[in-house]
């Protein structure tokens, strides 16, 4: 869960005290990673799911404070946009029937916002990108009221200069804009898998979550439609990478997939963020250096789909968590804890093998297959080990659902689970419905009616039959 901060407006002497507290502290932790200071506890997961509120007419409802204030629950939190919020899951070992515990948890939560939802005459809803939100919805009026959301507009555009945002998409059709602030990053809500990682496979598991974000991005694509326009199967990576863009390359840029894999030491990310990202929310913090919160703070603001978390266990012990971003919200809560026990499944098994895959996957050919499989799904065409060409179906079904299933043996998660949830990731590839050609083939039937495609996602949603079930009728 973010960060709040105090105040939104800074002085150079904050600047100043920020960025020498930010060195201090990474020294402090490369310290702590020299001594191999950190928790050896088994594998652990986690998620953070971000959803929408939506009206009567399936807009973006703009209630989400006194929707979390009747909520009361200490694991939801407002997002960038008053029309959106985000659960946050406990942290589970990874065994056993891990994933049935995370379901049902989520299940819970999710019924009791429904509940609350329905109370204010709104409903939840979990999509990667709301079909039916307009660029009128995207304004500073609807912004929530943390102050690290005004802070971040404004040290935004202060990087920028002052120029407004500019969006370009190329997809199945083409769209230009811009927009005066940092609102549309709100038009993209995910469901971020955290794994917390032991030191010494902090490297390999980072790097085998580079690898599979492209094949898993087009496994679970949820976000056809953005403003109306059909763009890509997971158009939230486009967009999100765009609304709060301050550089050009992915040298500076603070949403991307990096510019390399991790060599040695985990610590090379946190020392480039020291090093190639400016200060964007310069709050200084009252705290022990031991705290870490102004690396923390700072790590917040630099959106790498694949970013590793420094957390402390109950006993101040430090940690490594890896959050995956790629994934989108929905379309069901069976399709979001089978995407999670996909990709812990891969990552594992990728991270144990003797041989690193990522001396078999150049890095450029990993971020090729990103960007390819976020465009077309799951009729992208990848390249893969000793240059191999693959369908991503054919890979998908052929070659990683083993590799997953083999990741979950080895974390002694039951059998009967890893049939479960597996299956319903092959059934979805087999099938060729995700959501996003869902979404595409409803519209295909029954016309470019943005609402009517909503209110059959919603319905179908609340049923909760996994993506890959669902009728266009």
């Amino acid at each position: 869960m973010g960060q709040e901060i105090s105040h939104s407006q800074f002085t150079a002497h904050d600047f100043e005290l920020f960025s020498d507290c930010l060195r201090h502290e990474t020294a402090l932790l490369q310290q702590w990673v020299n001594e191999g200071d950190f928790t050896d506890k088994p594998y652990q997961a986690g998620f953070e799911m971000e959803a929408w509120l939506v009206d009567e007419q399936l807009k973006p409802a703009a209630k989400n404070h006194d929707f979390l204030d009747r909520l009361s629950h200490p694991m939801a939190v407002p997002e960038l946009a008053r029309f959106n919020f985000e659960l946050n899951g406990l942290h589970r070992t990874i065994e056993a029937d891990v994933f049935r515990k995370m379901y049902n948890e989520l299940v819970q939560t999710w019924d009791r916002c429904a509940e609350v939802a329905n109370e204010q005459s709104v409903d939840v809803m979990a999509i990667g990108i709301l079909p039916t939100a307009e660029l009128v919805d995207f304004t500073l009026e609807n912004m929530s009221r943390m102050k690290r959301y005004r802070a971040l507009n404004e040290q935004v555009l202060r990087m920028r200069e002052g120029r407004a945002l500019q969006f370009h998409f190329e997809g199945r059709e083409t769209l230009d804009f811009t927009h005066p602030d940092v609102m549309l990053e709100a038009a993209t809500t995910s469901f971020q898998i955290h794994l917390r990682m032991p030191l010494h496979k902090a490297v390999s598991l980072y790097n085998a979550a580079k690898i599979i974000s492209g094949p898993l991005t087009a496994a679970c694509a949820n976000s056809p439609y953005f403003l109306g326009h059909d763009l890509w199967c997971e158009s939230r990576i486009p967009v999100f990478e765009q609304a709060v863009q301050v550089g050009q390359s992915d040298l500076t840029k603070r949403v991307s997939f990096g510019i390399r894999y991790a060599q040695h030491s985990i610590m090379e990310v946190f020392d480039s963020n020291l090093a190639r990202y400016p200060i964007m929310l310069p709050r200084v913090f009252d705290e022990p250096e031991e705290s870490l919160a102004h690396l923390r703070l700072h790590n917040g603001t630099i959106w790498r789909w694949n970013r590793p978390l420094v957390g402390f266990d109950d006993d101040g012990t430090p940690h490594f968590r890896l959050e995956h971003r790629c994934v989108p919200s929905g379309p069901t809560l069976v399709d979001v804890i089978a995407n999670a026990a996909f990709f812990y499944g891969l990552v594992i098994d990728i991270a144990e093998r003797d041989e690193p895959m990522e001396q078999l996957i150049p890095f450029e050919m990993a971020r090729n297959n990103f960007y390819t499989c976020a465009q077309y799904g799951l009729n992208a065409e990848l390249m893969w080990i000793e240059n191999s060409h693959y369908a991503v179906k054919d890979l998908l079904l052929e070659e990683l659902l083993p590799m997953a299933a083999n990741g979950l043996r080895r974390l002694k998660v039951n059998e009967t689970e890893i049939n479960h949830w597996l299956a319903i990731i092959g059934q979805r590839v087999e099938t060729g419905q995700t959501g996003a050609n869902w979404q595409r083939k409803w519209v295909s039937q029954h016309g470019h009616d943005m609402y009517k495609l909503t209110q059959a996602y919603l319905d179908r949603q609340k049923q909760g039959d996994p993506v890959y079930q669902w009728s266009l009728g």
